[in-house]
């Protein structure tokens, strides 16, 4: 399977996203790089298979998935019909954008939501009022210096430490009453080996912590949305393919990489899929200015067809 995603982000604060305008052999827009361009590439590398005459001992399944930029609903509908035997593929080169290098694992997240309870009341009526906001407060202490521990853990090889940050905070209901409840949105970056087992186990000692320190608080958390994080080998059966099919092409073997953007490879892999992941160059994913190199386009082309005649030969 050669996989590519068609879902974009927004498009506010750029000047003609959709405009698809070439300059310096750069196509620029909104999903130039992240990652119609790749698209583009898998399709064209099947036509090269197909004007080839090449004969394949399995099929080359093109798919332009949606949702990867959230949930990721395409590919693990794809999973899905996989598991019920409505589709067959062994293998998957994913083609996120990594400048034509080889990448072989990358970061996974967890989504947790934090909840701190208070009691409201009038702000003149401080006998009464309970803040939920300043609980929060302990919360966000305890976190700064538990993502600050993570920070300075080995990590991954590829991928470095560990990460966390406080996304979103919301908490009150009007600037003279007490803050009867805070929510605190965090993400947590993972590395291999981390699960959101491990994760979770974390955060629960984290949030125990503070519920011995003060008996009284009242404070919950949960997670709301988990994806693993991916790693393979260089020596993997699909990623070997890539490599020398990068080669036959490049004229040199593509470096070996992680990345630290989460991607639908992740899903793949735990799915038994063997993957890896390989795409153009370019900049500007999520940016006001994006845009992709339309000669590493031709490239990922035919490194893509080289590989999948390799693996299907």
């Amino acid at each position: 399977m050669l996989n590519a995603h068609y879902d974009t982000v927004g498009v506010e604060g750029m000047d003609a996203p959709f405009s698809a305008g070439i300059r310096d052999g750069r196509l620029y827009g909104r999903g130039a790089y992240d990652m119609k361009g790749a698209l583009a590439a898998c399709i064209e590398a099947a036509r090269l298979l197909r004007e080839s005459k090449t004969r394949l001992a399995g099929d080359v399944l093109v798919a332009a998935v949606a949702d990867e930029e959230y949930a990721s609903l395409g590919t693990a509908d794809l999973l899905d019909r996989r598991a019920r035997g409505e589709l067959a593929f062994d293998a998957a080169i994913v083609t996120e954008p990594t400048s034509l290098e080889l990448c072989v694992a990358h970061r996974g997240f967890t989504w947790i939501e934090i909840v701190t309870r208070g009691r409201a009341a009038h702000g003149s009526r401080y006998e009464r009022g309970v803040d939920a906001n300043l609980r929060m407060g302990r919360v966000l202490y305890r976190l700064e210096a538990f993502i600050e521990e993570l920070q300075s853990r080995p990590g991954h090889p590829l991928l470095g430490p560990p990460s966390m940050h406080a996304a979103l905070v919301e908490g009150g209901s009007g600037i003279s009453t007490y803050s009867p409840r805070c929510t605190l949105k965090v993400e947590r970056r993972t590395v291999s080996p981390e699960t959101r087992e491990s994760v979770e186990g974390e955060i629960a000692a984290l949030i125990e912590d503070l519920r011995a320190e003060d008996p009284a608080l009242e404070i919950d958390w949960s997670t709301f949305f988990h994806r693993e994080p991916f790693e393979t080998t260089p020596e993997a059966p699909v990623a070997a393919c890539v490599s020398r099919a990068a080669r036959a092409v490049l004229g040199r073997a593509p470096a070996v990489i992680g990345d630290s953007p989460w991607m639908d490879s992740a899903l793949t892999q735990a799915a038994g899929v063997d993957s890896v992941v390989i795409g153009p160059h370019g900049a500007g994913a999520h940016a006001e200015v994006e845009w992709v190199n339309l000669e590493s386009c031709v490239r990922l082309a035919e490194i893509l067809a080289g590989a999948a005649a390799d693996y299907c030969g």
